[in-house]
C-alpha cells in the first residue's frame, strides 16, 4: 500500500515496525519510507531513541561473568565483514509489553478524567433538583399561607376598618380586618407617607385605660400582614414613634391616624 509521507507518519506503521510487529511486506515498506523521506527518517529516529530509553530503564544488568565469556569469544574468533543492511528492530516483546503500558496508562488517565467530568456534572444537576424542590416547597407554603389570608377575608365574620391620614400623614392609608370570632388579625399596608430616618409608624390596639403596641408598620412589603389580636380593644390607631424609643404605652401622644372598633357581642 503506498501512500504519501504525512498519511504515513500518522499511521502506526513506525511504531509497529520498531517492536517487531510488521510483516515482510509491511517492513520493506517501511524501510523504503525512511531510506526516501528525511522526515520519515528523522521520526524513525525520535522514536527510536525513545523506545531506547524505555528499554533502558527496564532492563536488567547482566552478570559480569558473563561479559567476560562473551568478550573472550569474540576474541578468539576472526573477524567477518558483514553486507551492510538495513536496520532492524533491535527490541524485543518486552519493549512492545513498556509502549502498550504506556499507552494502557494514559488511556486509564483520559477515561478517569472523562468520568470525573461526568460525576462533576451529575453532581451538578442534583444540585439543581434540590433547588428546584425547595423553590416548590417555598412556593407551596406561599400559596398556603395566602388561601388562608383569603378564607378569612371571605369570612362573614371579618370587619374591614380602613384608617386614613389626618393633615400630619395626609397619604397615610391602611386596612385592617378583624375577625373576633376566629381571634385573628390582619392589616394592609396601602401607603405611607416618607418619615426622617429616625423616625417610624407604630400601630395600636387601644383598650379601657391603656394602648397595647402591635407592632411597626412598613410598605417594603406590599402585602396582607398579621398582627396581634388584641381581646376587648376599642380602637385602633397609627403613631409616629422615634426608632429605638420605648415609650410609656399610656402616654397620650397624638395619633396620625385612628378608628373605633365595633365592640363585640
Amino acid at each position: 500500500m503506498t501512500v504519501d509521507k504525512d498519511t504515513f507518519l500518522k499511521s502506526d506503521l513506525l511504531e509497529r515496525y520498531l517492536t517487531g510487529l510488521t510483516n515482510t511486506q509491511e517492513s520493506l515498506e517501511v524501510e523504503n519510507y525512511i531510506n526516501k523521506f528525511p522526515e520519515v527518517k528523522e521520526a524513525y529516529n525520535i522514536l527510536e531513541s525513545k523506545l531506547q530509553l524505555v528499554a533502558f530503564a527496564n532492563a536488567e544488568e547482566a552478570p559480569t561473568h558473563l561479559l567476560g565469556s562473551i568478550l573472550e569469544s569474540l576474541d578468539e574468533k576472526p573477524v567477518i565483514a558483514l553486507k551492510a543492511k538495513p536496520k532492524k528492530s533491535r527490541f524485543n516483546f518486552g519493549i512492545a509489553a513498556s509502549v502498550a503500558a504506556l499507552v494502557f496508562a494514559g488511556s486509564s488517565m483520559y477515561f478517569y478524567l472523562q468520568n470525573q467530568d461526568l460525576l462533576n456534572e451529575n453532581q451538578v444537576i442534583v444540585d439543581e433538583l434540590y433547588d428546584l424542590r425547595s423553590d416548590i416547597d417555598q412556593n407551596n407554603s406561599k400559596l398556603e399561607a395566602l388561601a388562608e389570608q383569603f378564607s378569612q377575608l371571605n369570612n362573614p365574620e371579618t370587619e374591614k376598618y380602613i384608617l386614613n391620614g389626618n393633615r400630619r400623614a395626609k397619604n397615610l392609608k391602611t386596612i385592617a380586618y378583624i375577625n373576633p370570632k376566629e381571634k385573628t388579625s390582619m392589616i394592609d399596608v396601602v401607603s405611607l407617607p416618607t418619615l426622617p430616618d429616625n423616625q417610624e409608624y407604630q400601630i395600636w390596639a387601644d383598650l379601657q385605660d391603656k394602648q397595647v403596641n402591635l407592632g411597626i408598620l412598613s410598605v417594603r412589603d406590599r402585602r396582607l400582614q398579621q398582627i396581634p389580636y388584641t381581646k376587648d380593644a376599642l380602637g385602633l390607631s397609627i403613631t409616629i414613634e422615634q426608632k429605638g424609643i420605648k415609650r410609656n404605652d399610656n402616654s397620650a401622644d397624638t395619633p396620625v391616624a385612628e378608628i373605633e372598633l365595633k365592640l363585640e357581642d
